[in-house]
């Protein structure tokens, strides 16, 4: 495997024990990228982005098992 491809892949899987901490890893794909998309959106520096910034802040201090509860308890198929 490639220096480029480990790194490829070790950013894959530390993104989604992002999505994992915050309790979404039964969600809709495309709910999912939806709300990414939303996220792109938001200027950095802003009082939203900050906002947002320090509940993540919060969420990585806790202990995983309470970082994220279940938001999404059903999910749709994935597409």
């Amino acid at each position: 495997m490639t220096s480029e491809r480990k790194r490829d892949t070790r950013e894959k899987f530390l993104l989604g024990g992002i999505v994992a901490r915050a309790g979404l890893t039964k969600a809709d794909r495309a709910f999912l990228l939806g709300g990414l998309i939303e996220l792109a959106s938001i200027a950095p520096g802003t009082a939203e982005h900050r906002r947002l910034r320090d509940i993540g802040e919060e969420a990585f201090k806790a202990p995983a098992s309470e970082a994220g509860s279940p938001r999404i308890s059903e999910t749709t198929e994935w597409h």
